[in-house]
């Protein structure tokens, strides 16, 4: 199935002014899971284009706060979130939630990030488990004990392994595949719930 970028989810996330149809994505998760409350404060990996946050910041309001991450700079505008262009995996996170204000512990790490894909899917497979790795690293670092963790990641043999990994860190661990990803794409979530670290 070729990609369609003027598909429903994509025509409706312009109509609606978010940056990406993938918003919706992270609103179904929202929605079965209840992940967000009002105060929250959200660290979001691979944040760019922005509309993971978007949903986010009404999600957890003017009380909560988000600090995105991604290697390409996100041009929307947020009043409570602060966007980073860097590479999580090249910095110490802890200067950038002294420097900004941040409390020392986040309630939900949420990661879309992906791998620049390539034509061999093994490869983007190994690329993505290697991302979510790096994602859950990060979590252990700075989630608060009892909080939660969104993590895409692309269907292959890691896959599981990946997902037995986030049961030694979470209470309740779920794989889940939202309705609004294209039917074509290899990608799914897991969505860990009471982290125990």
């Amino acid at each position: 199935m070729a990609y369609k970028p003027n598909d429903f989810y994509a025509r409706k996330a312009k109509s609606e002014n978010f940056a990406a149809r993938s918003v919706y994505k992270l609103e179904e998760i929202d929605k079965k899971y209840r992940i967000f409350k009002k105060g929250q404060q959200i660290l979001d990996l691979g944040a760019a284009p922005g509309s993971w946050s978007q949903y986010a910041s009404t999600a957890i309001g003017e009380s909560g706060k988000i600090l995105g991450i991604d290697l390409k700079p996100v041009a929307i505008k947020l009043s409570n979130a602060v966007f980073i262009t860097s590479n999580i995996q090249e910095f110490d996170i802890q200067l950038l939630v002294t420097a900004h204000g941040f409390k020392e512990k986040f309630d939900v790490v949420i990661s879309d990030m992906a791998p620049s894909t390539s034509s061999n899917r093994f490869t983007d497979q190994a690329r993505s488990y290697d991302l979510s790795i790096t994602a859950l690293q990060t979590a252990i670092r700075v989630l608060k004990t009892g909080g939660s963790f969104i993590c895409k990641i692309f269907d292959g043999p890691d896959a599981k392994s990946f997902g037995d990994e986030l049961k030694t860190y979470f209470k309740l661990v779920h794989s889940f595949k939202p309705k609004s990803t294209r039917k074509s794409s290899k990608e799914f979530f897991f969505i860990g719930l009471g982290s125990c670290f």
